[in-house]
């Protein structure tokens, strides 16, 4: 299977530095940009929003948003007003956080995965225009809906690693986001946990290699990954480099 590739735009670097990257990915035709939102780095809708707009074709991804830091209404509202202004071009995964960063804000919970579970449902269901009526342990929401919700929902992912949070991805949302893959069995079990729902990996290859670049996104292609989002070594790197490099594959 030949996967949808991308290139990610760290937060390490400064925000003021997108605009430059955007109109490099765009210009170079690449199909992605992924954004982090990592504390206490750079936002990830604010930056995706500004990525959008800067662009006429890139589908930028949001991977991820920790869910300790938004109610859902908010994050589903958020999410919603992006894929009505540019439906089509908007991918965002939710996931636990950094749990050291959840604790700094006063954010952090005794169950992650309780947590994670009744966030992410209730976002699916508000950008699917349903009325949310929940008491969980997390989640409360009394008659909640979206007055715009998008016509067609974006693609909602869980990012995580273990096989409870994979599966849970691939039963409730449209599939799963997996951070720093290097091999192919990581891919293969995360498959063998969602079934047919989307994969997506972050993997790190040197710019420098593009043979290794093709050997890599082939390699997790073949073992399932729908979506390769490449990123070059490096605490803040230029993305651009690596666009270049992907563009020149065969």
């Amino acid at each position: 299977m030949t996967p949808t590739t991308g290139v990610v735009f760290r937060p390490q670097s400064p925000p003021e530095e997108l605009r430059a990257v955007v109109a490099h990915a765009e210009a170079a035709g690449i199909a992605e940009l992924w954004l982090w939102e990592d504390c206490f780095l750079e936002g990830g809708l604010t930056t995706a929003a500004a990525a959008l707009a800067w662009s006429e074709r890139l589908v930028v991804g949001v991977g991820l948003l920790p869910v300790p830091l938004r109610n859902p209404a908010i994050a589903a509202m958020e999410i919603a007003t992006l894929a009505r202004m540019f439906p089509g071009r908007i991918t965002v995964a939710l996931g636990h956080g950094v749990q050291d960063w959840m604790g700094q804000v006063g954010a952090a919970v005794d169950s992650p995965m309780t947590l994670l579970r009744e966030h992410a449902t209730a976002v699916r269901s508000l950008l699917a225009g349903e009325t949310v009526d929940v008491s969980g342990r997390y989640v409360r929401l009394d008659r909640v809906a979206l007055d715009w919700p998008p016509p067609a929902p974006p693609r909602l992912l869980v990012g995580g690693r273990g096989p409870r949070t994979l599966t849970f991805g691939g039963e409730v949302a449209d599939g799963v986001l997996l951070d720093s893959v290097a091999d192919a069995d990581a891919v293969r079990r995360a498959r063998g946990l969602v079934g047919d729902a989307h994969v997506a990996v972050y993997t790190e290859v040197d710019p420098r290699d593009p043979a290794g670049m093709r050997a890599r996104v082939e390699t997790l292609g073949d073992a399932g990954a729908d979506t390769v989002v490449l990123q070059a070594p490096g605490a803040a790197p230029d993305p651009r480099p690596l666009i270049d490099a992907l563009v020149s594959l065969p």
